[in-house]
């Protein structure tokens, strides 16, 4: 920031420190338009620049959160990673003040590189070297803060800088100087911060939205300075900030130009090169590969295996059986958008009614329309008891009567992820809890408990709280990533180890398999009860419930 100086004796010209143009902070800059004018232009370049600085930051987050997941914690970290670098940044520019419009021209098509890769770069290490922790360890996520540091440096060196253009241009009381340079910036951040969600993400995607912000800032920073400041630049700083421009924007349009081709070859070192079917809804990434010339139908959600065929069977059996011991004419399932929990449902005599409540309407649709996946759930969607209802499971809970359910299926994602951590609160169990028969039996998907038995116990501790005495069992997946060598992909290595699972109800629960339950393809009496022992191995005594305002997963 611009410290006050002394005023000059009454009369006497003002001092510049230097020829006129070159000689230090306070030169004048020699325009080529009024002052007025010349003012409002940099102003417009700084809102320019502080939504393309807020979009930067907004896409780290967002594809941090995608490929990480808990978006808390890489939010947390994008942004204060971020705001400590502006301060360094903001420092280290204070010594480039008497180079105002070529540190500013030379900062901006940087910024414009960094910030316009960064999502290319980061998804391309997460598709190359086995995902996050993978390969490379912790590489991808030093490399995630990384960015955040560089880009972070390079948005707060902006602001000394504009300042001292903006006093350059017109001198004024350096009060004003720091409202107005911070209305125009922060303006711009609401504009950048309302784009990113609205405009950029739905419409052209993550990376296709960062190599177009790069593209405005590149475009926009040279603009001003070659354009407003340019008599202050010596021929040489001129080629120097044309040339660095020229390539910037060229790297850019020729990245943007590639996108497509990138995104799918990425894609292929995700999923393998059997993809079938890639789209994004409102609410996630949904690829289907295989159901061709024999291969195995699987399906990935945001790039999480969620369903392998052939190993799926294990997985929903687990869940639903035991659950279906019991009186079940009234069946509701949470989430479960592909209908495999219906499908296991459905193969149960005395079922009346299944509502499923599923948030992603497209996904739904395409569980039903879907050859390969209406196959697999074997058209459970067809069936004229099946009821789907799209929305968020809390609310639709909180609009159910009282005892409305015999059983009640979560299939909800693992209690890690952000955006479900609500759906394993003792605030949701409890609305559960009330919607549940007096014998009615609710099962609970609760992630692998091998992996995070912290997660785990934490959800069975919640369910004791909200009156639901539980009991927990595991099911252990084949060898994630079994393909060998190269066949071996970046989501095969993120796949669980292993399923958990809690049975709750009024009382403690049983587990065990119904008398009139269709025979199972893997389950036994004896491997059940083996599982009940395999996930009491991994118990956490003495956790504390996960609530609302005390999330604890």
């Amino acid at each position: 920031m611009i410290e006050p100086h002394a005023p000059a004796p009454p009369g006497s010209p003002p001092s510049w420190g230097g020829p006129r143009g070159h000689g230090g902070p306070e030169a004048p800059a020699r325009l080529p338009v009024r002052p007025a004018v010349g003012r409002f232009l940099v102003l417009a370049g700084v809102f320019v620049c502080a939504a393309c600085g807020l979009v930067y930051e907004l896409e780290l987050v967002a594809l941090a959160s995608y490929l990480m997941g808990d978006s808390v914690t890489q939010a947390s970290v994008v942004l204060s990673v971020m705001v400590f670098a502006m301060g360094l940044g903001s420092l280290a520019a204070k010594r480039l003040r008497g180079l105002a419009a070529a540190g500013f021209g030379a900062l901006e098509a940087v910024l414009a590189l960094v910030g316009g890769s960064s999502a290319m770069v980061l998804y391309a290490v997460f598709a190359w070297t086995g995902g996050w922790g993978g390969l490379w360890g912790d590489g991808p996520r030093v490399l995630l803060v990384a960015f955040s540091l560089a880009i972070g440096v390079l948005i707060g060196a902006e602001v000394p800088l504009l300042m001292e253009l903006i006093q350059r241009v017109r001198r004024q009381d350096p009060g004003g100087a720091v409202a107005d340079l911070f209305a125009a910036d922060y303006v711009g951040a609401l504009v950048g911060g309302l784009a990113f969600p609205f405009v950029l993400l739905p419409f052209l995607g993550q990376l296709t939205g960062a190599l177009l912000t790069g593209t405005v800032n590149a475009v926009v920073g040279a603009a001003l300075v070659l354009g407003l400041f340019r008599r202050d630049l010596t021929r040489r700083s001129r080629r120097l900030l044309l040339t660095a421009n020229a390539v910037v924007l060229a790297l850019l349009a020729t990245a943007t130009v590639l996108a497509d081709d990138f995104e799918r070859a990425a894609r292929q070192a995700v999923y393998g090169q059997d993809v079938r079917v890639a789209v994004r809804t409102d609410v996630q990434e949904v690829v289907l590969t295989g159901d061709t010339d024999g291969l195995p139908l699987d399906l990935y959600l945001d790039g999480r295996l969620r369903v392998r065929d052939g190993d799926e069977r294990r997985y929903h059996e687990a869940l639903v059986l035991p659950a279906m011991n019991g009186p079940h004419a009234r069946v509701l399932v949470l989430g479960g958008g592909d209908g495999l929990a219906a499908r296991e449902i459905l193969r149960h005599p005395g079922v009346r009614r299944l509502d499923v409540v599923e948030l992603d309407p497209q996904f739904a649709r395409l569980a039903r329309q879907d050859p390969g996946l209406s196959a697999l759930n074997e058209h459970a969607y067809g069936d004229a008891r099946v009821h789907v209802v799209t929305g968020d499971a809390f609310h639709r809970l909180r609009a159910t009567p009282s005892a409305t359910y015999d059983v009640v299926i979560s299939d909800l994602p693992d209690p890690s992820a952000t955006a479900s951590t609500k759906l394993y609160s003792q605030e949701f169990y409890g609305l559960l809890r009330r919607v549940l028969a007096p014998d009615g039996r609710l099962a609970v998907h609760a992630g692998p408990p091998v992996a995070r038995p912290r997660a785990f116990w934490t959800v069975d501790a919640t369910l004791r709280a909200a009156g639901l005495p539980a009991v927990a069992y595991r099911v252990g997946t084949r060898h994630p990533g079994s393909a060998a060598g190269p066949e071996r992909t970046t989501a095969d290595l993120r796949a669980p180890g292993d399923w958990g699972f809690l049975l709750a109800a009024r009382t403690p629960p049983v587990l065990r398999l119904g008398p009139a339950s269709p025979r199972p393809y893997t389950l036994t009496p004896d491997s059940l009860a083996r599982d009940a022992r395999d996930a009491a191995r991994t118990r956490l005594p003495g956790l504390p419930p996960s609530t609302l305002v005390h999330p604890r997963y």
